[in-house]
């Protein structure tokens, strides 16, 4: 089952949008866009931990 992430679904006004096989996977894409265009979101337990339960399965 595919599982899909957006940065609307955090409420950040940003048209990004993912999709990938599993959580892990998913998960290494939002870092990388976090990373490079979100640098005031720190990437820590409660943050990683808030996006994961924003993830959706398809």
């Amino acid at each position: 089952m595919t599982k899909s992430i957006s940065c609307k679904d955090a409420g950040k006004d940003c048209s990004w949008s993912a999709s990938a096989e599993s959580v892990e996977e998913l998960m290494s894409q939002v870092t990388e866009h976090v990373l490079a265009e979100h640098k005031e979101i720190e990437l820590n337990s409660d943050s990683i931990t808030s996006i994961k339960s924003l993830i959706k399965d398809n």
